[in-house]
């Protein structure tokens, strides 16, 4: 549970800035508190320079606490494929000048054959995205 001190700091997040700075998270009730006062503020529509400061922090703190406790995983190619597809309203046939033919379309989204690296170079242009979106690390 939030103290009272913590709370009255994020009623008015300036006054958090001015008083310090904000304190580390780590429950799940405090990142909402910093989130919903970080959305109180960017709703404003002439911040104050202490309010300007205020969004930097909380966004630096939130943005630090989500990457830590909730990272999202980096997706897979043919999720990212699938994806596009869906989103564009395209169909495999769509993407046969990437891949060169039907078949080579079919087995990239049957996990069956990897990307080439000519593949990513032609996905990457139309779909206005940079290579790695298409290459998996380990």
């Amino acid at each position: 549970m939030l103290d009272l001190k913590t709370s009255t700091l994020l009623a008015n997040p300036a006054t958090l800035i001015a008083n310090g700075a904000a304190h580390i998270i780590h429950n799940d009730e405090k990142l909402e508190a910093y989130t919903n006062a970080l959305f109180q503020l960017t709703a404003l529509e002439n911040p104050s320079r202490s309010q300007l400061e205020a969004i930097e922090l909380l966004t630096l703190r939130v943005e630090r606490d989500e990457e830590t406790y909730y990272p999202i995983p980096p997706a897979d190619a043919v999720s990212v494929v699938r994806f596009l597809l869906e989103q564009q309203d395209l169909t495999q046939r769509d993407l046969i000048p990437e891949f060169g033919s039907e078949s080579a379309v079919s087995m990239f989204l049957a996990k069956q054959q990897k990307f080439t690296l000519q593949q990513v170079q032609k996905l990457s242009a139309p779909f206005k995205l940079p290579a790695d979106v298409f290459i998996q690390s380990r």
